[in-house]
């Protein structure tokens, strides 16, 4: 049950009373919402640390729309955001909690999209919530396009470009609520089954053209370690007729959100990817994530398979070792989080890591696009 100031707050906030946004926020709220947003919405400072895909951003989302009242032409709320994928994705959750906030605009700045489009939207309709990166909010703070007066007090300074985005506030007297749902040792998520494959650097290609030929998934994300080998590999998909996209650095900006959007729409099944959606980008339907390359450390390897199994799903994780360094970092995620990975059996019950009773087969050759509404389906 959740606390009764956070009801009482949403019995205020009338939107969320309309169109089943109370019931999703009252009955299937997470540990992390359970915890954070009573103590959000009062206006208290908030650190959170919880697993992946567990609800963190519908906490700061809503504390924020509680805390703001419009004021025409004054920025309100800054988000700040790593990869302009994730802006874009929190940006979209601001959009959609707050469908019936008529008097409330949102807007989302980053880099790749010409700067003087955004320099015309904060001068002609400035919007009260500015979700971006570092780098286009920092450009636009310098221009004094972006005035962030009502958010910062006198301490507030920019400093050079050396230091990119950081603050100069006294820090002295801010003391946070901390809160930690679980542990750093639980942080891997309890519905992901994880194994490991023992190959050579030849044999990668080969086993993941069969694990896809074998394993049931809705979506499959991939994850290489360079620009170049994303490009190779999903060129190399393609050309095996697997419904497969790719997203990277090398990309223009619309071309990477074009990609993200249908991808989440479900238009392609498997997206070959580098690290830069390795950390909160939520596509819900995605139940397996293959690391055909190693990650470079336990954090990113846990980012990296919280993309599956999220919000309490089920998921399966896939993870390619096909070196001394591979090996160490491996060892490294299973005793900073006691999990034991295991090698990867010759069978896996699909049961284990699909939620849903309704499980997709891949049909490369009935159709090629592998979208949602094309592939046959196997009812267990």
């Amino acid at each position: 049950m959740v606390n009764r100031d956070c009801i009482f707050w949403l019995i205020q906030r009338a939107f969320l009373l309309t169109e089943g946004y109370l019931a999703p926020i009252l009955f299937d709220s997470s540990l992390v919402q359970h915890e954070c947003i009573p103590q959000a919405i009062l206006g208290m400072d908030v650190i959170c640390q919880a697993k992946s895909g567990m609800g963190k951003t519908a906490v700061f989302v809503l504390s924020t729309l509680q805390q703001i009242e419009p004021v025409s032409g004054q920025v309100a709320a800054l988000i700040l955001c790593h990869t302009r994928e994730l802006a874009y994705q929190i940006c979209h959750e601001f959009e959609r909690f707050s469908k019936y906030l008529s008097d409330l605009k949102v807007a989302v700045f980053y880099g790749g999209v010409h700067i003087k489009k955004h320099k015309d939207l904060l001068k002609n309709e400035c919007p009260h919530i500015v979700v971006g990166t570092p780098g286009r909010i920092l450009a636009l703070a310098r221009d004094k396009d972006l005035v962030l007066k009502n958010i910062f007090d006198d301490q507030f300074e920019i400093l050079s470009p050396k230091s990119l985005i950081f603050f100069n506030l006294t820090f002295v007297p801010f003391q946070p609520m901390e809160i930690y749902v679980d542990d750093e040792a639980k942080l891997t998520l309890h519905g992901l089954v994880q194994h490991y494959i023992k190959l050579s650097e030849i044999e990668k290609n080969r086993k993941l053209n069969d694990l896809l030929d074998a394993l049931d998934f809705n979506q499959v994300v991939i994850f290489v370690k360079s620009v170049s080998r994303a490009a190779e590999l999903n060129k190399l998909l393609v050309e095996c007729n697997f419904p497969s996209i790719c997203i990277h650095s090398g990309m223009s900006q619309e071309e990477r959100l074009t990609r993200y959007k249908g991808f989440k729409e479900g238009h392609k099944r498997i997206l070959v990817a580098t690290d830069l959606v390795g950390r909160g980008i939520d596509i819900e339907r995605v139940n397996i994530v293959i690391n055909y390359d190693m990650p470079d450390s336990a954090d990113t390897y846990l980012h990296r398979v919280g993309r599956a199994g999220r919000f309490g799903t089920k998921g399966l994780a896939i993870t390619f070792v096909s070196s001394g360094s591979d090996s160490d970092v491996l060892n490294q995620v299973q005793e900073r989080f006691e999990v034991d990975i295991k090698e990867l059996p010759e069978q896996i019950d699909t049961s284990t890591y699909i939620s849903f009773f309704l499980q997709g087969k891949m049909c490369r050759h009935d159709d090629p696009e592998g979208s949602f509404d094309g592939f046959f389906l196997e009812v267990e």
